[in-house]
């Protein structure tokens, strides 16, 4: 019978060491790091030097004032950090396989789709997946697009194309820009505006990292729009931006989902509709290619878009683009 082995096996580092090591390894900081993952100073400290032992090699150069990663700390760091994540996805996919719409689902939305759009995903939630335990986090999308590739988030709410290798859109609908104006202004409540009234209009835009700053600028140069035209970017909000043209600084485009919430409660404000083919933006899902709950992101997909048949959209057919 041949004798087990098993005591001359290499002690293996646990799980709780690796996540205190990478917690340190991206903190450089021991307070920060032991508050990031729930654990107390001595703990995690305790922890990082028993990975030291086990692995039989210094991780961290300690002095009084900072920590440092030795050269072979930040070598280990990454392959510390690769370990983590696959069991992350182990632990995803055993979730998946055991229950679908039940666990924890982190969805990451724009601000810009936000205010108008959660209601209806809440209440799909509510109705139809009282089980599953939706978190929800608004941030642009370069933060939301970081996330997701990180596995901080799992699902994304934004306006596509992305372009980006490893995310999957799954197309929801198609929206039109609407013309929001003061009440007295001359293309106030017209529906065949052209696309060529936007070359000189005093434009009012969303600052720097808003995905709809960008599609506005394109639809402006697409209509003609020289660089110099003015374009005075003064607002963080699409709420601030109405109101501001509300005080008579200019005009702005507001997706149609947005128009209703953001014009009704003030009477200085009109609106106006492009002449066909409207300009327009496209909100779909986005989650990472290969997903192990793509399946269930799908079906999740599929359900919302017939959630929102009662919104001013137009519905895609629900096609996923890689």
């Amino acid at each position: 019978m041949a004798q087990s082995n098993q005591g001359n096996r290499p002690k293996q580092p646990s799980l709780s060491q690796l996540r205190a090591f990478a917690a340190v390894a991206e903190h450089l900081h021991f307070r920060d790091a032991a508050a990031a993952i729930g654990m107390s100073q001595p703990a995690l400290s305790g922890a990082v030097s028993a990975l030291e032992e086990t692995l039989g090699v210094q991780l961290i150069e300690r002095t009084t004032r900072k920590v440092l990663l030795s050269p072979a700390g930040e070598r280990l760091a990454v392959r510390a950090g690769a370990v983590l994540e696959a069991v992350g996805e182990l632990m995803e996919e055993a979730e998946a396989v055991r229950a679908p719409f039940t666990g924890v689902l982190r969805l990451g939305v724009i601000p810009t789709v936000a205010p108008y759009l959660l209601p209806t995903v809440l209440r799909l939630v509510h109705d139809r997946y009282p089980e599953l335990d939706l978190q929800v986090h608004e941030e642009q999308t370069s933060s939301l697009l970081e996330g997701l590739a990180a596995g901080r988030l799992d699902l994304l709410l934004l306006a596509v194309p992305l372009g980006v290798p490893q995310v999957t859109e799954l197309p929801l609908f198609d929206e039109d820009f609407v013309l929001v104006m003061e009440h007295s202004h001359w293309l106030g409540g017209r529906a065949d505006i052209p696309r060529e009234a936007l070359r000189e209009l005093p434009l009012l835009l969303l600052d720097e990292g808003h995905c709809l700053r960008d599609q506005a600028l394109d639809i402006c140069r697409e209509a003609g729009r020289t660089e110099g035209a003015p374009v005075t970017t003064t607002a963080a909000g699409l709420s601030t931006l109405v109101q501001l043209v509300a005080g008579g600084l200019g005009v702005t485009l507001l997706p149609r989902t947005a128009v209703t919430v953001e014009t009704a409660r003030n009477d200085a404000l009109t609106t106006g509709y492009f002449a066909d083919p409207a300009p327009s933006r496209r909100v779909a899902l986005g989650m990472r290619t290969g997903a192990a709950r793509h399946g269930e992101f799908e079906e999740f997909a599929a359900a919302l878009r017939e959630a929102m048949r009662a919104l001013p959209v137009r519905l895609t057919a629900g096609t996923s683009h890689a």
